[in-house]
């Protein structure tokens, strides 16, 4: 399904409703974004006039907008519910300050608290399976790419990179230091950018995977074999691609781990409902238990907010270059060899 098929309407809305995503818009918020924007507010709309199409401004008080999310919590879970609130509470200041609307009901309606639960981190031995299950294979394919695979999981683990992070993530991304560190520089939610500090191990097997990428593709790299890898290709290209030579895609990301892990067995079980996001907990996690400071580590995760970063830090730290060293995973990179 193509990114412009996401965002087609499959019914009619307001004018009014129409500007208010057109400002989302503007904020290049993803194609499943706009489309939840949709959902969410055709599900509401529906119960207070009987169509998207027919509501008005005027019919948006506390009492319609109540009574509808009453109806509505009737037949979805705590999660549907909260995210519909959300999706209805940035609508409502969108016609507040666009002053079509008096003011906005939804602080008086209520929404379901979620149980705050500590994100769950890999265990020690299901990264030491998780990694062997990809440097010493013993089931081989011919679409196996264990020098790619290898990087993928590490990038998660030594810079807590998200999924699409990691997809939209470039060669040029990749800065490297005199001492022979660097930095990933990270686009992430809403176009806020982020530098993770990264060690030379890191370094050391990221260029292995280019060397075997320029030998399954050699006239997509410079033809000076004799230069650092992370020079072979142009800035803007991906740092991460499929067998074609393109930017991976998200099935093929999410599979790749995926296979990985059931190769590994019972001693790596990935985290539930967060295969790739597992590896950004436990990255988190370790820094945390490192004594890295709330403040550094909501830069280095991207977090908007510091209650979330709150959730993994357990005690004060020092400051984001020797935080991120401090990441006893780096052990792995240090140690990972591939046949």
């Amino acid at each position: 399904m193509s990114n412009v098929a996401l965002d087609k309407p499959s019914q009619a809305f307001p004018v009014w409703f129409e500007q208010f995503m057109d400002d989302r818009q503007m904020r290049k918020l993803s194609p499943h974004s706009l489309k939840a924007y949709r959902q969410d507010f055709a599900a509401i709309a529906v119960l207070i006039a009987g169509s998207s199409e027919a509501l008005s401004v005027e019919d948006i008080t506390k009492a319609s907008v109540g009574g509808a999310f009453s109806a509505f919590a009737r037949e979805h879970a705590a999660t549907s519910i909260r995210r519909c609130w959300s999706t209805w509470n940035v609508l409502c200041t969108f016609l507040f300050t666009s002053e079509l609307l008096e003011s906005n009901p939804m602080p008086l309606i209520g929404r379901p608290k979620l149980p705050k639960t500590l994100p769950k981190a890999l265990p020690i031995r299901a990264i030491e399976a998780l990694l062997v299950a990809i440097t010493q294979p013993t089931v081989h394919r011919a679409t196996d790419w264990p020098e790619r695979d290898l990087v993928i999981v590490l990038t998660g683990l030594l810079a807590g990179l998200r999924a699409e992070e990691l997809r939209s993530s470039d060669i040029g991304d990749i800065r490297t230091n005199g001492d022979g560190s660097g930095v990933i520089s990270v686009r992430g939610k809403g176009g806020k950018h982020r530098n993770i500090p990264i060690e030379a191990s890191y370094l050391d097997v990221l260029r292995i995977y280019l060397q075997t990428r320029a030998r399954r593709n050699p006239m997509r790299r410079s033809r000076n074999a004799d230069t650092d890898p992370l020079t072979w290709w142009p800035a803007n290209a991906p740092l991460f691609v499929g067998r074609d030579d393109e930017r991976i895609s998200r099935g093929t990301l999410q599979s790749r781990i995926a296979r990985a892990f059931k190769l590994a067995g019972p001693d790596a079980q990935p985290v539930a409902g967060a295969l790739v996001h597992g590896l950004r907990h436990t990255f988190a996690t370790e820094l945390a238990n490192a004594n890295v400071n709330v403040y550094t580590l909501m830069e280095l995760l991207g977090h908007e907010s510091i209650i979330t970063s709150q959730r993994y830090v357990a005690a004060a730290g020092v400051e984001s270059r020797s935080a991120a060293a401090t990441n006893p995973l780096y052990r792995f990179a240090e140690q990972a060899q591939l046949p």
